[in-house]
């Protein structure tokens, strides 16, 4: 039986199970956001669909809890739509800061 350090949580990000309850082991990290900062879990292409019910279940564990009480990581939309020429050429009608609509 493989152990901790072969058990593969996340496989986009290459994140083991020991690291996972290393982390876990700090008071400080209280759950999926904080390891999502740390280790960058449910952060690759899967956007956490193979590895987050493993390590919800790993907190609750973990913690005592049940997995209903962990809470999931919050999904974050783009804040402000975009133009795909804003990110690929410079423009002169993106507001700037001073909301000028002048990108220079």
């Amino acid at each position: 039986m493989p152990n901790d350090e072969q058990i593969i949580i996340c496989r986009c990000e290459d994140v083991t199970l020991s690291e996972i309850r290393e982390a876990l082991r700090d008071p400080s990290v209280r759950g999926m956001e904080d390891l999502k900062r740390i280790l960058r879990v449910t952060m690759g292409p899967c956007a956490g669909r193979s590895c987050r019910e493993l390590i919800m279940r790993e907190i609750a564990k973990v913690r005592g809890s049940s997995v209903e009480e962990v809470a999931p990581t919050i999904f974050r939309p783009p804040t402000t739509p975009l133009r795909i020429d804003a990110v690929t050429r410079r423009t002169t009608d993106i507001p700037t800061e001073k909301g000028d609509g002048n990108a220079d």
